[in-house]
């Protein structure tokens, strides 16, 4: 039975005028202050509102924050003192994301319904084996876990059913089938697929053996259809004009302009064509905002896609390797055996730095998430963590021998070998045929290189 459209329960609250009741805001310049249970001055602003359940006047909260990897979101609950309606949602305030991301949990256990999920309203929710969705924008956003998806869904579904019993009783009866198959799922009698897709980029589905592997989860980043991009009121860009002559740009650093990723203030982006030794040509660009200082950097491969994937193991024994230069593109994943971490591809984006900088890019990556040292995890899951940064600490001091292994399925990550042209003895690289699966998430499966011109394959 396909059941989709599930509805948020109840009725929502409206906002009204604001009243003059006393509501301590943050200041302008710290409008979206990092969450933390210690900033005793993160307040939220009470709005008074009126409820659409019993006509009278309630009270909306909302608390404007900033979470790591969810850029900055607002959280907004309601609740009415005189029917008791309550009703919490979190809307995303950020940017929308370059690209789109979808996550694959498998679920198995108990453990799995508590993981901490963050849904946009741009997610679509599908679990296959019900053959059941929840399309993009029919519910609000909302900071909850798997368990709360499904209770979610069945109070939506739940909802109008004394209407449709009354009206339309052989709907109501296939409807409370679902319900009760639904129930069931919150028990895991046994395995079941839980898919978000956001084409935003801003949903979230918790890793809770960070910085470790997660196995029962998936997660793909993808380019968004026309589709897609006109549902999420983005325009297409304008073709690019015709130049009369082609222009040499390797010498020059091409400026232009783009807002911050942090504050979201008006910043100036420059871009360079560079050539790195023994390698390809590469396009680099850096962000620098005068407002808050934060500065950020990106590569781009300048090529195309290598006929081969390349794998590269290089193994750490000297602190004088950590200086070496590392080209990471963002279709590029990475692996420490000794700390059994492994980073997915397009998390920390293209960058060309040190392996010191890449590093302590990952370091900070696990150490400043909420979800992994914060007020949510627990004691056994803090102590692998703290034991993991201490062994990447000894790493970084030259104390403790690693592998630093990237996988790089297009072919464009690069790894500097100081002994070139010749061998490194420190560092294999393997070239490989890329999988189906790896094809298919390079988006070459679909890639049509020959007779595109008329839709017809050259006649041979």
């Amino acid at each position: 039975m396909a059941v989709s459209g599930a509805v948020e329960p109840g009725p929502p609250a409206a906002t009204a005028a604001p009243s003059p009741a006393p509501a301590r805001a943050p200041a302008p310049e710290h409008l979206f202050r990092p969450i933390s249970a210690e900033d005793e001055e993160q307040q939220p602003t009470e709005i008074e509102s009126l409820c659409m359940n019993c006509y009278r006047n309630g009270t909306t909260r909302l608390l404007l924050t900033k979470i790591p990897f969810f850029r900055e979101i607002i959280v907004s609950s309601f609740s009415c003192e005189h029917c008791g309606w309550n009703n919490t949602e979190i809307q995303s305030a950020g940017r929308i994301q370059d690209q789109g991301v979808r996550y694959t949990l498998t679920v198995r256990a108990q453990e799995d319904m508590n993981r901490e999920v963050v849904k946009t309203d741009s997610a679509t929710t599908r679990i296959p084996e019900l053959d059941f969705e929840i399309p993009a924008f029919s519910q609000k956003g909302a900071l909850t876990t798997v368990e709360g998806l499904i209770s979610r869904a069945i109070s939506g579904l739940e909802q109008d059913q004394p209407a449709r019993r009354a009206n339309e009783e052989a709907v109501a009866k296939r409807i409370d089938e679902f319900i009760v198959k639904l129930k069931e799922l919150k028990q895991v009698a046994s395995p079941f697929t839980l898919i978000i897709d956001d084409p935003s980029g801003n949903s979230f589905v918790e890793n809770p053996h960070a910085p470790q592997k997660d196995h029962a989860l998936v997660v793909t980043h993808y380019s968004r259809t026309p589709q897609q991009e006109e549902m999420l009121g983005l325009q297409a860009e304008a073709p690019p004009e015709e130049k009369p002559e082609e222009e040499d740009l390797r010498n020059e650093v091409l400026q232009f302009n783009t807002n911050c990723p942090e504050c979201n203030a008006p910043a100036r982006t420059n871009m360079k064509l560079v050539q790195i030794p023994h390698f390809k040509e590469v396009i680099i660009m850096a962000t620098n905002c005068e407002n808050c200082g934060h500065r950020t950097n990106e590569v781009k491969s300048g090529g195309a896609v290598e006929p081969l994937g390349t794998k590269i193991t290089f193994h750490i024994t000297d602190p004088l390797d950590l200086t070496r230069d590392v080209l990471k593109s963002e279709t590029c994943s990475v692996e420490i055996p000794e700390l059994e971490f492994e980073l997915g591809m397009a998390v920390l984006g293209g960058k060309f730095t040190t392996l010191e900088g890449i590093l302590r890019d990952i370091q900070e990556l696990v150490t400043k998430n909420p979800f992994t040292l914060g007020d949510s995890s627990n004691p056994g899951q803090m102590e692998k963590l703290q034991e993991f940064s201490r062994k990447l600490d000894q790493i970084l001091q030259g104390d403790m021998k690693a592998h630093f292994i990237m996988n790089d399925p297009a072919g464009n990550s690069y790894f500097q070998n100081v002994y070139a042209p010749e061998d490194d003895p420190q560092m294999k690289v393997e070239h490989y045929e890329r999988t189906f699966a790896q094809n298919e998430e390079l988006g070459l499966n679909d890639m049509k290189t020959e007779g595109y011109e008329t839709g017809l394959a050259p006649q041979r």
